[in-house]
């Protein structure tokens, strides 16, 4: 009896130990929650954002928008250039594929300017890195867009300082312009959306990126 006592009084102080770490990390947790949210909005603040999803933990900044626009520009550039001083520019595009967009993480919606008919959006890794440097059997219309080669690209968005920027928390969507300059001096403007979502590593990865030539009409 005696020994039955004692055990299941050891039960009972394990058992209790248990409930009291499970309370404390839970308030720990909280606290954590609570912390996050404090800092969340705190950038919430600064922005002026409007709207923000509910428990958000995380909030893109308009500098990180324009950093990664920016980074954009001049990876397409630098996949050109690889191709013309004969470097693994295929490599170095798969790269920016994984590091860029977010493919390897999740959904990717890619409409590309110079892409038709059943092969107007790319919605894979693989269709997306044919359109930037062809070669693929696949996608016998594309030649590379990145081949050109660029050697020069820069984007602006719409509207004046951020005012083509929306941010809603980990998600930023711009509107704008991408301006290109082949090796002739000649530059090309294409209209460009871009959606942006803020992955757990805090790294911006496109999920969304539509493209498309300027309309014209025609003259009289």
């Amino acid at each position: 009896m005696i020994m039955k006592s004692t055990i299941g009084l050891l039960v009972a102080v394990v058992m209790a130990t248990s409930c009291t770490q499970q309370v404390q990390q839970a308030k720990e947790g909280a606290n954590k929650v609570t912390a996050t949210a404090d800092s969340v909005q705190k950038v919430i603040n600064e922005l002026g954002l409007v709207y923000v999803e509910e428990g958000a933990q995380t909030v893109i900044t308009y500098d990180e928008v324009n950093a990664a626009q920016q980074a954009w520009c001049d990876a397409l550039v630098k996949i050109g250039t690889l191709k013309e001083e004969g470097g693994d520019y295929k490599a170095f595009a798969e790269q920016v594929l994984s590091q860029a967009y977010n493919y390897d993480f999740g959904k990717v919606f890619f409409k590309p300017t110079l892409a038709f008919g059943d092969q107007t959006f790319r919605n894979n890794k693989k269709g997306a890195l044919a359109y930037f440097v062809g070669g693929d059997p696949d996608y016998p219309n594309d030649k590379g867009f990145a081949l050109t080669p660029w050697v020069k690209a820069r984007y602006d968005n719409a509207g004046q300082k951020n005012e083509g920027i929306q941010i809603y928390g980990s998600i930023a969507i711009t509107m704008g312009n991408v301006w290109v300059t082949g090796k002739d001096g000649k530059e090309v403007m294409v209209d460009k959306t871009w959606v942006f979502k803020k992955g757990k590593d805090g790294k911006l990865r496109i999920i969304v990126h539509k493209s498309a030539l300027p309309f014209s009409p025609p003259s009289k």
